[in-house]
């Protein structure tokens, strides 16, 4: 077991480097608590793993990803545009903030779950389970893989204390786009003509709604401020 874990440990580690998930938890590190993104990557990544090493251990097998690649990626471009649109908290609200912890954690914990699924360190996971004690690898790919997004995590927190707010958001939601990019295209390599033709109206669809908010979200605060210079 002990071999096991940590073969597991050395080669997811290292697979994870430069991943996209490992962009994704920088990411999310600049914009929410370090704890929170750290807490939903290690539960998305043992839920995974597990799945990985059911299929790899015991049945031998791989699964179909193509749509819960797709999915990934339309979540990624749904989380840039909320990001460009920005939030606002009214003094109710900001009493609340402490619920906005929970629906971080599941978003998060949603978005690494979907786009580990097909990913190179789930597929490592199957193959190192086939072959080996598949609880050592569970354990040993599981803190592979929370070891080397936390040190993007770290990252992600040094630059989110020497950045403005605003070059955060926008740095974030490209991050967020080129990660949907990646995802989708990933998705839609050898997909049917239907696939493809649903994603990208799904694309389009979200891409619409999100530059509508956007822009309404822009005029109430051009009026807000119209309104604070008046008063």
């Amino acid at each position: 077991m002990i071999a096991a874990l940590l073969l597991s440990f050395g080669v997811i580690f290292v697979a994870e480097l430069g991943d996209k998930s490992q962009l994704m938890a920088m990411t999310y590190a600049l914009r929410y608590r370090w704890w929170v993104i750290l807490l939903a990557i290690t539960v998305a990544t043992t839920a995974v793993h597990a799945v990985s090493v059911f299929f790899g251990h015991f049945l031998g097998l791989s699964i179909p990803t193509t749509l819960l690649t797709i999915l990934a990626g339309l979540a990624m471009l749904v989380f840039g545009l909320w990001t460009l649109r920005g939030d606002r908290l009214d003094d109710e609200e900001s009493s609340r903030a402490t619920r906005v912890g929970a629906s971080v954690f599941f978003a998060v914990m949603s978005a690494f779950f979907l786009a580990e699924l097909g990913d190179k360190t789930m597929l490592a996971t199957i193959t190192l389970a086939t072959d080996n004690d598949w609880l050592g690898v569970w354990i040993g790919s599981t803190l592979g893989m929370v070891a080397a997004d936390a040190l993007a995590i770290g990252v992600g927190v040094l630059l989110g204390r020497h950045l403005p707010e605003r070059v955060i958001a926008i740095g974030a939601a490209v991050l967020f786009f080129a990660f949907a990019a990646w995802l989708i295209t990933d998705g839609l390599i050898g997909a049917s003509v239907p696939v493809i033709a649903g994603t990208l109206s799904a694309v389009v669809i979200i891409t619409g709604i999100g530059i509508v908010l956007i822009r309404r979200e822009n005029r109430l605060r051009s009026d807000e401020g119209v309104r604070a210079l008046v008063r």
